[in-house]
């Protein structure tokens, strides 16, 4: 079997089981698990896998810039939105992640609401300027550009300092088996430092963002309380995460 249809047949079985098992698979196509890792490693570098120990899940594609996250299932973020800035309540302090989906939240909160919204992105802070009820906590640190959110040690003191009600969560990854993930290393750790603040965390998730990983694990899916999913997602994607005790928001 050549590399390329190899690649292509390691693709498929991604597509078909939703993971890849480098010794099982070595075994049904008679090759090394070296050779199958190697493949393994030059679909990773374009892209299209997330390599895992002992095999590969499906990447994410929300591992973009900010600007080519605002294309990114539109629609969707603008229902998952809606619906997350249902769940908040007046008087509540809550947590807003960066994030385009974070975004829609922040359009989306009633006009007679008054709470508090806690968040470490300035395009969150600039999309509240004009709502009349809501008092707005910017917390600072090293702007990362990829993603308009601040990192880093100064961002992770200010947090310490937070005590919310909730907090949404964008993430690029949410697998069962894998957990929370995302593509920067201090997001990573900025995410799970605002999830310990919080009395419960919800996460933001459209459809490209379930079943998939990237590169760096924010937290096992024990750790929080739920999802916010498209309306369509089907039962038997939604009840895997229903078993672990997750609450499912239907945009």
């Amino acid at each position: 079997m050549l590399t390329s249809q190899r690649k292509q047949h390691l693709l498929s079985v991604l597509q078909r089981d939703g993971q890849i098992v480098a010794k099982r698979l070595s075994q049904e196509l008679g090759l090394s698990e070296d050779t199958i890792r190697r493949d393994l490693r030059e679909l990773a570098a374009e892209g299209l896998v997330q390599r895992v120990h002992g095999g590969a899940l499906p990447a994410s594609p929300a591992v973009v810039d900010f600007t080519a996250r605002q294309e990114l299932a539109s629609e969707a973020k603008v229902a998952i939105g809606r619906a997350a800035a249902r769940l908040v309540q007046p008087g509540q302090v809550v947590i807003l992640d960066g994030g385009t989906t974070a975004v829609q939240v922040a359009r989306h909160l009633s006009p007679e609401l008054r709470a508090t919204v806690v968040t470490h992105s300035p395009t969150i802070a600039m999309e509240l300027v004009p709502h009349p009820g809501i008092e707005v906590l910017l917390i600072g640190g090293r702007l990362f550009k990829h993603s308009v959110v601040a990192v880093g040690a100064v961002t992770i003191e200010a947090i310490g300092h937070v005590r919310a009600d909730t907090y949404f969560m964008g993430v690029t990854g949410v697998h069962v088996q894998e957990g929370l993930s995302t593509g920067d290393l201090e997001e990573a750790y900025v995410k799970r430092a605002l999830s310990s603040r919080a009395a419960e965390t919800i996460v933001l998730a459209s459809s490209e963002k379930l079943g998939v990983a990237s590169r760096y694990v924010i937290a096992p899916l024990t750790e929080i309380s739920g999802l916010v999913v498209e309306h369509d997602v089907p039962e038997e994607v939604t009840n895997r995460y229903q078993e672990l005790g997750l609450s499912i928001t239907r945009a």
